[in-house]
């Protein structure tokens, strides 16, 4: 695997280069934090959301599904506390024009011996601590000061006071004083409903799915055959106006959830073997996608750092070539949103539950996963370079249930009509299930690099063994390039086998 210093950059290269994703409005100069999928692209994400809805939803008896409206009722956001709180801290830099989340904009003061040289600052990052003492060395030779340097202490800007924020400089500029106090900026996009302009006819591109869950939550018991314990799952678009997208699609501002609300009964003995067994679930079935244990992390919230209605927290991380980060939260949020809309509304939405003869609001784990961060996380475990017979390699690989190409099917020359109508026929036979390639073009050897790089499991080639002997196809591996003969019904129950598990 290259240095994660240029890997990122040469997945976004092959992820542009072979059509998975494209900075949108690109032609005219593109708009930040929002981005476009092409031909494959779509693909990997469809198959990505196929692969959940059919695992978290069609194979449990405990779950329904649910599309609620990306634009709903604002009262929706006052109840839920978005558009009270639904903030991040902004800071600006008065002479560049950046904009920094203060809580992303870390500084340190440098000391030599006791003496203050000034302060450092730079942008969050997995090796900002390397970063921070290689700016105080420098700063300690600029201004030739003898001595030994004091331990570096990095703070967020948010958590200085305001004395300490006025020195410390811009990352952009080095300039000390042009940094702005920290200010609370709501996230969420706002827009109008209907032919007015004013006041009444403001509402929101919903910052989240999960208050559509909860708005229909009642919705679903009346008109549903569901008992406690039973989830309600969506995937849909959300959209939040970061102040500072990065890490090409991991952090941006539209993007795509998949999300469930699992109901439980209240209780402080009932939530946490709920959390554990989703964590478990979560797990498992991103292995079955081919995320592996090497790149899976958990990370458990401390207490302090929990919402105020939360009872814990945990996210399954992923080691992503710019550091470990959260792919996704699994929490225990009580009963606080359904409280809320209750609340609100004016709308009675507690549960009877038949088995206790009681009512009540239930309790909710919270099992949230972004598509556009799994959709990363595919493709940069799926990034491989390798050598084959002293060439090098690059190939994508994804596993067979998520790759956005299943087969590629080839005829051996291209110049043999016999061979070409046979490859033809069955490109045509497989091209009803799944979507395959056919490609007649070039040396056999290069038709396979052309696959192995965009994440073709498998490669079924007609050559002259299949017309003029006993009918068979060369069938070969993407990841290991083996190769084995079998008759056409063999390879299209091969292929069922390994692509829908």
């Amino acid at each position: 695997m290259a240095k994660e210093s240029s890997l990122i950059e040469e997945i976004v290269s092959l992820a542009k280069r072979r059509g998975f994703v494209f900075q949108s409005s690109e032609i005219y100069g593109g708009l930040n934090g929002f981005f476009d999928y092409g031909p494959l692209g779509v693909e990997l994400r469809k198959n990505i959301k196929d692969a959940w809805w059919e695992d978290m939803v069609r194979r449990r008896d405990d779950m329904v599904g649910l599309d609620s409206g990306i634009i709903m009722n604002p009262k929706i956001w006052e109840a839920s506390g978005h558009v009270d709180g639904f903030t991040d801290p902004m800071v600006d830099c008065k002479d560049s024009k950046m904009r920094y989340r203060a809580d992303q904009l870390f500084a340190a003061e440098v000391k030599v011996d006791g003496a203050s040289l000034g302060w450092v600052s730079l942008l969050e990052s997995e090796k900002m601590e390397e970063e921070a003492l290689a700016l105080a060395e420098s700063m300690k030779r600029k201004t030739a000061t003898q001595g030994t340097l004091e331990m570096l202490s990095l703070r967020p800007y948010d958590e200085l006071d305001a004395d300490e924020q006025a020195l410390v400089p811009s990352p952009a500029t080095g300039k000390v004083g042009s940094l702005t106090p920290p200010r609370e900026f709501n996230m969420m996009f706002e827009t109008h409903v209907g032919a007015l302009r004013d006041a009444s006819s403001v509402c929101y591109l919903r910052p989240e799915t999960a208050q559509g869950i909860f708005a229909n939550f009642k919705n679903v018991v009346d008109t549903g055959r569901v008992k406690v314990p039973f989830g309600i799952a969506q995937i849909g678009k959300a959209f939040r106006n970061e102040i500072t997208p990065r890490n090409f699609i991991f952090r941006s501002r539209e993007f795509e959830q998949m999300e469930i609300e699992y109901f439980i009964p209240p209780g402080e003995d009932e939530w946490p073997k709920y959390h554990r067994e989703w964590i478990d679930v979560r797990k498992a079935w991103f292995a079955g996608i081919g995320l592996t244990n090497d790149f899976l992390g958990e990370e458990v919230h401390p207490k302090e750092k929990l919402a105020h209605y939360a009872k814990a927290c945990t996210d399954i991380t992923f080691k992503f070539p710019f550091g470990e980060h959260e792919l996704e939260g699994i929490a225990a949020r009580g009963n606080f949103d359904l409280s809320q809309h209750q609340e609100h509304s004016g709308k009675n939405l507690e549960y009877f539950d038949e088995s206790l003869k009681s009512k009540y609001l239930p309790h909710v784990i919270e099992p949230s996963l972004g598509v556009d961060r799994t959709f990363l996380a595919v493709l940069c475990s799926a990034y491989l370079i390798d050598e084959i017979e002293g060439e090098k390699r690059t190939l994508l690989s994804f596993h067979p249930r998520v790759a956005p190409v299943k087969a590629g099917v080839f005829p051996l020359v291209k110049n043999k009509p016999e061979l070409v109508k046979r490859a033809r026929d069955l490109y045509q036979r497989l091209q009803k299930k799944w979507n395959v390639v056919y490609d007649q073009g070039g040396a056999i050897g290069r038709r396979y690099r052309r696959i192995d790089e965009i994440g073709v499991p498998f490669g079924l080639t007609v050559d002259f063994e299949t017309i003029e002997g006993d009918g068979s196809i060369t069938v070969r591996d993407r990841d290991s390039t083996k190769q084995e003969r079998l008759s056409e019904e063999e390879a299209l129950a091969f292929l069922e086998e390994r692509i829908n598990p």
